[in-house]
């Protein structure tokens, strides 16, 4: 007999689908103990475990994918070949209606007439608080992406406008702002995209002094700390409009104590995510669900999904929380498909959005 964790290792299904399929009497172990409830499973089901995992990367639908099972082992394969044929047919229009979407949308891009203007501009110059700057670029670098197919995301933007600077960083699966106070600036908004390595450089320079100055010239930017400086050039490209992504529906918030709430994803249960079941890469997931009382919990496999439950990449939440450079955030949940928000009780400029994780279950 297989254990559920053996089973997983060697199928390729997480061990919450695994639990998943039981339940939707998809594969149901061979033997549950009454006791404990762990299941385990024959050596025969491995097989048929690794054709569901196939079957769900293909994108089959769940009613297709029992049938597929049940008529795996018949002499007559005509209804498994009809199956996988119509299902395959379906990927194929599918494709061709996505490709004549992109046609168009490329279209438009190319003929756009009155193009986005560029936010960024000859000659800035400007004097920056050394430490709030610093803080700044900790509260956003985790959130900066390594995605070479997306470099306009793989830097830290610098967002000048008035006597703000706010720096923003995003690779798609979360989202950190946070701002510093500048004065010299007396123009319109510039916006420039600084390198990772740039802006590792630059927040070296920060530790010891009390102001910088930020020089962009072009597509160059200069940081002077003191009688150190840094520069280089900017990212050539326009980085996504952060606004409008941080515009979220009012959700229920609570205060959370981080050393806390550290202990308890650490510790606490965790699910495995798929590839296909995600925006993102495989990981491991944490659901977390607000009680009415304003209790933060990590949640198991027994608790169903509510509106204040919400599952996260649990190495992207722990990263989150030691941005937020404070023992209590505040958390504030939407909705199970919306971001989990996680914001300094103290300043409404720095916080980070995380997005949620589509589990089978």
């Amino acid at each position: 007999m297989r254990s559920i964790g053996e089973m997983a290792r060697d199928s390729g299904l997480g061990v919450s689908a695994l639990r998943f399929y039981d339940r939707a009497g998809v594969l149901v172990p061979a033997w549950v103990d009454p006791v404990s409830g762990y299941r385990w499973y024959e050596p025969g089901q491995l097989d048929e475990a690794r054709l569901l995992a196939r079957l769900r990367r293909a994108g089959m639908p769940l009613a297709d994918v029992r049938l597929v099972l049940a008529g795996w082992s018949n002499a007559d394969t005509d209804l498994v070949r009809g199956l996988l044929q119509a299902h395959l047919r379906r990927l194929e229009l599918g494709l061709s209606d996505a490709r004549g979407e992109f046609s168009a949308l490329r279209a438009a891009l190319d003929h756009r007439e009155n193009p986005m203007t560029s936010l960024r501009t000859a000659t800035v110059r400007l004097s920056v608080s050394a430490p709030e700057l610093a803080a700044a670029l900790d509260a956003v670098r985790f959130a900066a992406s390594t995605d070479p197919e997306l470099p306009m995301l793989c830097g830290v933007l610098f967002d000048i406008e008035g006597e703000d600077l706010r720096t923003v960083a995003t690779d798609r699966y979360r989202l950190a702002v946070a701002r510093a106070r500048t004065t010299g600036h007396d123009t319109g908004r510039v916006q420039i995209i600084v390198p990772v390595p740039l802006a590792d450089a630059m927040r070296a320079l920060l530790d010891e002094e009390e102001t910088a100055e930020l020089t962009v010239d072009g597509g160059r930017v200069t940081l002077k700390a003191g009688d150190r400086e840094t520069a280089g050039q900017c990212l050539d490209h326009d980085f996504p409009d952060y606004r409008r992504l941080v515009r979220l529906p009012d959700g229920r918030g609570t205060l959370v104590d981080v050393a806390a709430l550290r202990e308890s994803l650490t510790t606490g249960p965790v699910r495995t995510s798929e590839p296909r079941n995600q925006d993102g890469p495989p990981c491991d997931v944490s659901v977390l669900k607000l009680a009415d009382d304003g209790t933060v919990t990590v949640c198991g496999d027994g608790d169903e999904a509510q509106q204040h439950h919400i599952a996260v990449n649990r190495d992207f939440l722990h990263h989150a929380l030691t941005a937020g450079s404070r023992p209590e955030l505040l958390l504030e949940f939407t909705a199970p498909r919306a971001p989990l928000v996680i914001r300094r009780p103290d300043d409404e400029h720095t916080f980070s959005l995380l997005m949620p994780v589509r589990l089978e279950n």
